[in-house]
């Protein structure tokens, strides 16, 4: 009798436990969309396949890589936001993120508190690069040169509003200098034009930067991390040069507000054990990253830190916002 009340009694249980919490249970079931606002073949787009076959093998799911550009990456931002809260949709999550939130006007969501922030994943640098024979040979060199001959040095990004083009705002701003922006669509009519001297400075990531400094066809003089870099020791922090001058490059993912804590806490938890794998961390490091994974709160405050700093460099810059 005992056994049979037992099992009656679970049943019970079963018949009253709320139909979430019994799907949380079996989460995931099907599927898991992991989306990114960049173009095929882009850096968000590479780390994403580095991530995806393995957090697979540990959720029991395929995890398909989608790739969503435009509008500065905000469609696919505000499809998740928008998105049902069920942890089947997940984003690359990068430094360009609290970026757009200064440069446009109006978003269709809130850059901080429309998201549930999963893990940070990499942590890199920009580099500040000039074609080989380029007369100025270091930053210093380049700092006087701009205060000199105001606006007479000009400057690469992929865009108005990216991280690079707020990159060479937020030199002109702690230098006191004045550069002339040239806005590309991508990385490489920026690095020709760079490489045929229609333009001094490129301002990209190392994944662009490396194979043209390892082969002499450009020489970097800036990193823009804190510290000078593993993979290119020999290239100072710009910091250096310019006291407190410090712009990380970052990736995480993330996914929609509200998702039940319970699947949350194990995606944290998966992405955390698939940064820990040596192929994985290798693949990363390969592309120059450093391995650099986060609790949610302390993404969430990153995200929350940086959007307050790129609003006040677009105010200080005078720059419109879209």
């Amino acid at each position: 009798m005992r056994k049979i009340s037992a099992v009656l009694l679970s049943a019970f249980g079963l018949a009253l436990a709320p139909a979430g919490a019994i799907a949380q249970d079996a989460y995931p079931t099907r599927p898991i969309l992991l989306t990114h606002g960049n173009t095929p073949g882009s850096n968000s787009d590479l780390m994403a396949r580095i991530i995806a076959d393995p957090l697979a093998a540990r959720l029991g799911q395929p995890v398909i890589v989608e790739s969503r550009p435009g509008a500065g990456q905000t469609i696919a931002f505000g499809r998740i936001a928008s998105g049902t809260p069920d942890g089947y949709t997940l984003i690359m999550m990068h430094s360009g993120h609290p970026i757009a939130g200064a440069v446009y006007k109006t978003l269709k969501y809130d850059t901080v508190s429309d998201f549930q922030m999963l893990s940070q994943l990499i942590l890199y640098p920009f580099v500040l690069a000039v074609r080989q024979d380029h007369p100025l040979k270091s930053m210093a060199e380049l700092i006087a040169y701009a205060k000199a001959n105001p606006g007479k040095l000009s400057f690469s990004s992929t865009g108005v509003g990216t991280t690079q083009h707020l990159t060479g705002v937020l030199l002109q701003s702690k230098a006191g200098i004045e550069l002339n922006h040239i806005s590309y669509r991508g990385a490489t009519q920026a690095v020709q034009d760079v490489l045929g001297g229609r333009v001094d400075v490129l301002i990209e990531t190392l994944t662009q930067t490396t194979p043209l400094i390892s082969s002499g066809q450009m020489r970097g003089l800036a990193v823009t991390t804190a510290k000078a870099w593993r993979t290119q020791p020999g290239i100072p922090p710009l910091g250096d040069t310019v006291p407190g001058f410090e712009v990380n490059g970052w990736m995480g993912v993330a996914t929609t507000h509200d998702v039940p804590r319970p699947i949350t806490e194990r995606l944290t938890r998966e992405i955390g054990e698939v940064l820990k794998l040596p192929e994985v961390r290798e693949r990363f490091e390969q592309q120059g990253n450093e391995v650099q994974g986060s609790t949610p709160d302390e993404m969430r405050d990153r995200v929350a830190k940086e959007l307050a700093m790129w609003k006040q460099v677009v105010k200080d810059g005078n720059i419109p916002q879209q």
